[in-house]
């Protein structure tokens, strides 16, 4: 009897542990939610009740054309979406074959100094992008490649992280697999075409998540590389509602709603996919 108030007791108090960890989680992630609350609400205010206080979270009349003179005003936010999209998804396509092509010949063939090259690889992420810029700045220049799209999409298909997270997790494939096709017949070729890579859809899909959100966000380099507004991403083009004369909050936070949303919704839709691959990845922890 005494063993099982002991135990009763025991669960009981676990329940209230898991409960107030559970309500203290709830209130951080509202601090995490507010300020994309907040820049919602603000989309769809007026000028004047932006910097309310307190802070007047439904707006009193939606206004709705914030977001029409965001998208068909001046300076079209449409054009910026087409930009990145195009920017994205040659990038993307761009680092997953060359970072795929490189980790299987990292992980998967023997030769000699190969542990020593990939090593020296991946000392190259101690270096700042922001060194580059200059070197690359005058490179582009040279090339005609400046003031066009090639500047950002050129470089950013060549991603180190990439080619270790793929590499971390061609490891884990069994050799038998490539032994057995090899029996076969099987080139490298068809070996990374039709067993590694049909095998590694987590990590692909983590690559390609972190991949669009980094370049889909990227600012410092379509600032340094394009000067044309029209050839502008997204990032660039909500710099329009800088300007001397002050900030253009509403339209602002309208372009801002704008641009976050594909990366969420992409997140929502392949987050099991990205979870399992960086657990199974070995980069863990």
């Amino acid at each position: 009897m005494r063993g099982f108030l002991h135990k009763q007791t025991s669960s009981s108090k676990e329940v209230v542990s898991k409960l107030m960890l559970t309500v203290v989680l709830g209130a951080l992630s509202l601090t995490m939610v507010l300020p994309f609350i907040w820049m919602l609400s603000t989309s769809l205010k007026g000028q004047a009740e932006v910097f309310v206080f307190p802070v007047k979270w439904i707006p009193s009349v939606f206004r709705w054309d914030n977001y029409k003179s965001v998208w068909m005003g001046p300076n079209p936010f449409w054009l910026y979406y087409l930009n990145s999209i195009k920017v994205t998804i040659l990038t993307v396509a761009g680092t997953v074959v060359i970072s795929s092509a490189a980790a299987y010949g990292f992980s998967r063939i023997v030769f000699k100094g190969r542990d020593t090259i990939f090593m020296l690889y991946l000392a190259t992420l101690m270096i700042p992008d922001q060194v580059t810029l200059i070197p690359r700045f005058i490179l582009f220049k040279y090339l005609g490649m400046y003031n066009s799209h090639l500047a950002l999409i050129v470089p950013g298909v060549f991603v180190v992280f990439a080619v270790f997270l793929l590499r971390q997790f061609y490891i884990t494939i069994p050799h038998e697999f490539s032994e057995a096709a090899r029996i076969e017949g099987a080139g490298h070729f068809l070996i990374w075409t039709k067993i590694v890579m049909p095998l590694s859809k987590p990590a692909l899909v983590s690559l390609v998540i972190l991949n669009v959100t980094s370049n889909w966000n990227e600012f410092i380099n379509p600032l340094v590389f394009l000067s044309d507004n029209k050839l502008y991403t997204v990032p660039l083009g909500l710099t329009n509602y800088i300007d001397e004369m002050g900030t253009d909050y509403t339209l602002m936070m309208a372009a801002s709603v704008s641009a976050v949303l594909p990366i969420i919704l992409i997140f929502i839709l392949a987050q099991r996919w990205f979870v399992e691959g960086v657990v199974s990845s070995g980069i863990k922890g």
